[in-house]
């Protein structure tokens, strides 16, 4: 443990009542409250304390907590079949794997896995295998995020990230997000492909400028460069399309996702267009748990809701409606982003980790996407009376922050 406060604190913080020391490794700082339960677009802590949940787990769970059809899918399948490895078939992977790639289009397959992190690094492999000896190098963008094992860091653009675990794998390139011409200037023969978020997500709600994706299309054709899209937090109907890719109308070569396809079963996938997957081989790549049927079973679930929803234009109208009043708030500069991933920016000299955490204690979970911004990724699901709710309280904790900064 690191920081101030003793370990026994730490460990009661993270729940180990009466304990010394705090059973997890300290990659995350001390959390602030335990949640116990949830349901809809509520969560409920430790202390009897409901609170509304405007983050999803970071942008996982759209349909809120304890979704029922989610729930009854997870439940049949656990008690008919967890677990029987990749040697074999599975009928809910394979269900899984043909509705993903006929959302993405058709024509293509489908690797799964568990995590995001987990889809880039099959990301990676595939197009290393696919360039070929000689041809490994990607490029991606400062300000990107990718995951947190190491051939996925080494392509996230945050050198903060990166520092304590170098040095980083080798056959990486940064160019300016929203700069194709600094990404073409990257190029050399050695390059298999171009690696981007479709909007920063991790890197602050970053969007980037209308037609930056078809201008990323036509130089990966001309200079045969796979494209490869992370959607890991923007996929699924949160930005008011399917896949935020196809605000700028394109097709990628290779697109990566998690987060809320499973609305907090881990799982992710890593599509690619047919010619493209083929490069692998059997015995090139695998993981153990990916496409088992309880996570599958989840997935199939939270599709079928989304699709029957129209989570898209969900996303978009209910976008729209949060980011007009929010801005509306006395102490907003600005609001940025799509649908239902925003950006608060907040007007100096706001902390936005005080508001966050003052956010929090008033009931509101929203986090600090950058010293200067709230982010906030709320689950499709939000009602209009718990739209009213969460902006009474933030407006309020703004101001409060403001008053206090404005005191002699």
């Amino acid at each position: 443990m690191t920081g101030g406060g003793s370990a026994s604190d730490h460990a009661h913080l993270m729940g180990a009542v009466g304990m010394q020391r705090c059973p997890f490794m300290p990659t995350y700082g001390a959390p602030p409250v335990m949640f116990v339960s949830g349901q809809g677009a509520w969560l409920t802590d430790s202390e009897g304390r409901s609170y509304l949940d405007l983050l999803c787990g970071l942008a996982v769970t759209g349909l809120g907590h304890a979704h029922p059809s989610i729930t009854e899918a997870v439940a049949a399948q656990a008690a008919t079949l967890t677990h029987v490895s990749n040697l074999f078939a599975n009928k809910p992977a394979t269900e899984l794997a043909t509705r993903l790639d006929a959302l993405l289009g058709g024509g293509g397959q489908v690797f799964l896995c568990n995590s995001g992190a987990e889809a880039n690094e099959a990301a990676i492999k595939l197009a290393r295998r696919w360039g070929g000896p000689g041809r490994s190098t990607i490029i991606s963008t400062w300000g990107g995020f990718h995951g947190r094992t190491l051939g996925a860091l080494a392509a996230t653009g945050q050198p903060a990230k990166q520092e304590p675990f170098a040095p980083m794998p080798e056959g990486f390139r940064h160019a300016t997000y929203g700069d194709v011409a600094d990404i073409e200037r990257q190029i050399d023969p050695a390059t298999s492909a171009v690696l981007v978020e479709a909007i920063q997500g991790e890197g602050g709600v970053v969007v980037p400028p209308s037609g930056y994706l078809a201008d990323l299309r036509r130089l990966c054709d001309e200079r045969g460069l796979l494209l490869i899209v992370d959607e890991v937090q923007t996929g699924l109907g949160r930005t008011g399309t399917w896949f935020a890719f196809e605000h700028d109308g394109i097709r990628p070569d290779v697109v990566t996702m998690a987060k809320a396809l499973g609305n907090g079963m881990p799982i992710g996938a890593c599509w690619a267009i047919a010619d493209v997957a083929g490069a692998f081989t059997p015995g090139d790549h695998g993981t153990t748990y990916g496409g088992q049927p309880l996570a599958s079973a989840a997935a199939l679930a939270t599709l079928d809701v989304l699709e029957g929803m129209d989570a898209p234009t969900v996303a978009t109208a209910l976008g729209a409606r949060l980011a007009q009043r929010l801005g509306d708030l006395e102490g907003v500069q600005s609001v940025r982003g799509r649908g239902l991933l925003l950006a608060v920016e907040l007007v100096s000299p706001l902390d936005a980790r005080v508001v966050a955490r003052r956010a929090l204690e008033r009931g509101i979970v929203v986090n600090a996407v950058t010293p200067t911004a709230l982010r906030l990724a709320p689950p499709f699901i939000l009602t209009d009376d718990e739209v009213d709710h969460a902006l009474a309280i933030l407006g309020a904790v703004i101001v409060e922050c403001l008053e206090e900064g404005r005191a002699p």
